[in-house]
């Protein structure tokens, strides 16, 4: 059979050699799905509908007819034939009676002639007979069932399994929000790139607008996009519930200790409870009284015992609710509520909203902004928040010398363990990476395996996660030319056994855009050298600051390019690495970084600060003006490949969406980004709103 004058000549070839392996019997239905999205492709419709009749005429006995004639159908609408499209779908619904689309399809045909009452008809059809069972509370008891799935079997570390039945409940409603961070969340820990991977139900935005905050830290180095993320979460998910009333006079009032509260569902054996307990212990009893809020699991332990003994009140407000706990807080006459949990698990955002203290302090548990109404300031240091980056925050930044506490009087295991028993190779250089799988993008590992791949005698010493997430990282080694057996990994360990195994490693490899923080603290603690380099996020800086405060700023280098030089110079070279880690051993007990009590001295007068601001009435006012137009803007851009953007690129990345949407919808004047000590950002082209308006 040849081709007739069908229509343009474009895709004839196509066209020819389909027909001519349909004549022979080889043209199966997904080859002539194929054929026709060529067709298509190559703008001639009319040949695409000529083929699905030509491949009908053939093969009148195939079981996907059905699906042939649905396509024909569709194909038919696409070319204005209305009348042949509506016979192609009653003949689909007549072999397939329960082949749903086509309903739908022949509906809007029929309108299209002009025959309504029919349309209705092929609906109500649908409505009534196939999907009789299908109303709101049936979907929602579904979309419910399926959370609740996904929920338990990721409880029971069936990662593979909870996504799948998450991805299900999308597919019903793609209007979950909470579902669309758990779905990223699994996702992310069970390394599957690319992690935002959309689907015909949910599209890469849709999967953006949903994101969690901390995801977020884990995916993309975009702060402004986490600005206006974290803003978006506060006013959808916290809400604005009504402030509970304080007892006690707060007009200004001189006490004689200012009391602070510090609330967190990680006060026990977890990073932030270890790091926060030497701090509880070093503060001044004299003229401050230390209240520990804890809404966390009923899981008591060593480090909890220490926390309880140290400060002055300890209150398990897991079993209240909010108003409670915010009532309790009030009524404790807390000045300043320091908020160690930010949008992490188990935190009680909703608490801080109902302001039972004059003063709420963002600080450690959550690398970023809150974005709230409600939260005054965050704590940092001058290299995790420079100056110029404080656009990217909407609570006023007060820094540390270095930011982030540490515990002196960690215990570590007597048992220091071999090589051998640890599973490694005696002779090898050992790198490490003992951050959580979550944090490990495609391009961090693809910088590793070209470290490995440069240093032939090494292994990657990693965190195991599950069985299945250990092997897609074996298998993405393999293709990148590395030996899989050269990825190790280690099992979890109490903390006391993890410690003691550190001097086991050489050299730790940090992430990118999330980085080590109280794991590189714990790295070097122990003597190991970290190679890091900062990127533009709160996470992405904060290994930084901390090799920076022990006295080793040196493993810090400002490109991937000098980040895979270093960590290679390391291994090549034993007399740089030993010089490293001597240096290391001669700085731990002096340095800043393990520095507890200037850490708390200078945390105290930063506390006075805020105070002496409250009864001045000049407490800060977080500036939230124009982030929803920032959160629609920063969903659109290709957030896992960011990174690669220079710092310019990224500015200008914003300013150029900046100026579209202001030429449709005129911006909000933001004046927090115009005064005198935001100047120098704005005059670099800081990507705010001014910029444009």
């Amino acid at each position: 059979m040849t081709l007739q004058t069908v229509g343009p000549s474009a895709g004839t070839e196509i066209y020819n050699d389909a027909v001519g392996k349909i004549a022979a019997g080889q043209l199966s239905v997904v080859d002539l799905f194929k054929a026709t999205a060529a067709l298509d492709g190559v703008g001639n419709k009319p040949l695409a509908a000529e083929l699905y009749k030509v491949w009908i005429a053939y093969n009148g006995d195939s079981p996907l007819l059905y699906a042939v004639y649905y396509n024909f159908g569709v194909a038919l609408t696409a070319v204005r034939d209305f009348p042949s499209a509506i016979n192609a779908l009653r003949e689909c619904t007549r072999l397939k009676p329960d082949f749903q689309p086509a309903y739908v399809n022949l509906g809007r045909a029929l309108e299209d002639i002009g025959q309504i009452g029919q349309a209705v008809t092929q609906w109500l059809a649908l409505c009534n007979t196939q999907l009789a069972q299908v109303n709101g509370e049936s979907v929602a008891h579904k979309t419910t069932a399926l959370q609740q799935i996904g929920r338990v079997l990721e409880g029971a570390s069936r990662d593979d399994a909870a996504e799948d039945a998450l991805k299900q409940s999308l597919d019903i409603n793609r209007n979950q929000p909470e579902v669309i961070q758990h779905w990223i969340s699994l996702r992310q820990r069970q390394c599957k790139w690319p992690v935002m991977s959309p689907w015909e139900r949910v599209s890469r935005k849709e999967l953006h607008l949903g994101i969690s905050s901390l995801s977020l830290a884990c995916h993309a180095d975009d702060p402004m996009f986490q600005l206006a993320r974290a803003y978006s979460y506060a006013v959808n998910s916290i809400g604005m519930p009504k402030p509970v009333t304080r007892l006690q006079p707060i007009n200004g009032e001189a006490a004689a200790k200012i009391r602070i509260g510090y609330i967190s569902s990680d006060l026990r054996a977890h990073a932030v409870g270890f790091a926060m307990t030497d701090v509880m212990e070093t503060h001044d009893g004299e003229n401050f009284e230390i209240y520990a809020y804890y809404c966390g699991i009923n899981r008591p332990d060593a480090t909890q015992e220490r926390i309880k003994k140290a400060v002055h009140q300890w209150v398990d407000i897991t079993g209240m609710d909010d108003d409670t706990a915010a009532a309790k807080i009030a009524a404790d006459g807390i000045d300043i509520l320091v908020d160690l949990n930010g949008y992490t698990k188990d935190a009680r955002t909703k608490v801080f909203a109902r302001k039972p203290t004059p003063i709420a302090v963002n600080w450690f548990g959550f690398p970023g902004t809150m974005a709230t109404p409600y939260h005054h300031y965050i704590i940092a240091d001058e290299t995790i928040i420079p100056e110029a980056d404080e656009i990217y925050y909407s609570e006023k930044v007060l820094r540390l010398p270095c930011y982030q506490p540490n515990d002196r009087n960690r215990p570590v295991a007597e048992h220091a363990p071999t090589r051998a028993e640890a599973g490694l190779p005696e002779n090898a250089f050992v790198f490490c990476s003992f951050n959580g799988l979550q944090k490990i993008t495609a391009r961090t590992m693809r910088r590793w395996m070209t470290i490995l791949g440069r240093v032939p005698n090494s292994v990657l010493w990693h965190l195991a996660g599950q069985p299945e997430a250990n092997d897609r990282l074996r298998a993405f080694a393999t293709e990148c030319g590395i030996a899989p057996e050269r990825l190790i990994f280690a099992q979890q360990k109490p903390n006391p056994e993890h410690l003691a195994r550190y001097p086991l490693a050489d050299l730790f490899l940090d992430s990118l855009p999330y980085g080590a923080h109280t794991t590189a603290a714990d790295a070097l603690w122990r003597g190991v050298p970290i190679v890091t380099m900062p990127g533009r996020s709160f996470a992405s800086r904060v290994c930084t600051s901390l090799v920076q405060a022990a006295g080793v700023g040196e493993l810090s280098v400002p490109t991937p390019e000098a980040y895979v030089e270093l960590a290679v110079e390391f291994a090549n070279n034993p007399e740089k690495m030993a010089a490293t880690k001597a240096k290391l051993a001669a700085n731990r007990d002096t340095c800043a970084l393990f520095n507890t009590p200037g850490l708390v001295g200078n945390l105290e007068n930063l506390y006075r600060q805020m105070w002496a601001d409250y009864r001045r009435g000049t407490l800060p006012t977080p500036d939230l003006r124009n982030l929803d137009v920032y959160h629609q803007i920063g969903a659109t851009f290709d957030l896992e490949h960011i990174e690669a953007l220079s710092d310019n690129a990224y500015v200008a990345l914003y300013r150029e969406k900046l100026a579209e949407w202001h030429s449709c919808y005129p911006l909000m004047p933001d004046g927090r980004f115009w005064r005198e000590a935001k100047a120098e950002a704005s005059a670099m082209g800081a990507p705010h709103l001014a910029v444009v308006a």
